[in-house]
């Protein structure tokens, strides 16, 4: 069972995101399923498809949109699976809805996404936390390597490309190659940034 151009995917746990865990306890801190930002958008591959070859195999991870396992409710009011939905738990997800896998090297990104991991602001006359539109790059791709620009680099990136996701209790950005317009000299202090509450598991995944 194949679809010609999709991926066939189940969800790895449940399709919310709903609570946060800490000291040891499971904290709620969303109760709706309108709210996109606590949707699982981490799957498991179960069929690749037959229309191209991809480096994404069965049984690895992938991190997708929040839209694949997004649940609704209709004009009537009536709850409604996602439109992604195939069958018992198993979804189409599209490979412009793919951004980055793992198998058993680690992860890697899909296609012309990056994923970026904020740096810490160390001003002292800021209040902000983390230094806007600057990161380090944590997972690039074949078209910011022939630039050379690659893992560990600092670079500069285009305001609002980015989106936030969790990966292993890890805050980063993904973002497309283009939104990417600066490669900085590394100045050898530049401290990752990574919020508390991403630790424990909270906000989206």
């Amino acid at each position: 069972m194949k679809s010609l151009y999709d991926f066939i995917v189940q969800p790895l746990g449940d399709k919310y995101s709903n609570a946060i865990k800490i000291g040891g306890k499971d904290i709620v801190v969303n109760t709706k399923i309108e709210n996109w930002k606590f949707v699982n958008r981490l799957a498991i591959v179960k069929e690749t498809p037959l229309a191209f070859k991809t480096k994404v195999k069965q049984g690895d991870i992938i991190v997708i949109h929040q839209n694949v396992f997004r649940t609704f409710y209709d004009m009537r009011g009536v709850k409604k699976k996602s439109r992604s939905y195939f069958k018992d738990d198993l979804y189409f997800c599209a490979i412009d809805q793919m951004y980055l896998y793992k198998n058993q090297e680690g992860w890697h990104s899909f296609g012309d996404r990056c994923f970026i991991k904020p740096v810490k602001d160390t001003n002292d006359l800021t209040l902000d936390k983390e230094k806007k539109l600057i990161g380090i790059l944590k997972y690039g791709n074949s078209s910011l390597e022939a630039l050379n620009i690659n893992p560990g680099n600092l670079v500069g990136y285009t305001p609002n490309g980015e989106w936030e996701f969790l990966i292993e209790g890890e805050r980063l950005y993904c973002m497309k190659s283009n939104d990417i317009v600066i490669k900085y000299e590394n100045e050898g202090n530049e401290v990752e940034y990574n919020p508390s509450w991403a630790s424990s598991g909270g906000g989206i995944n």
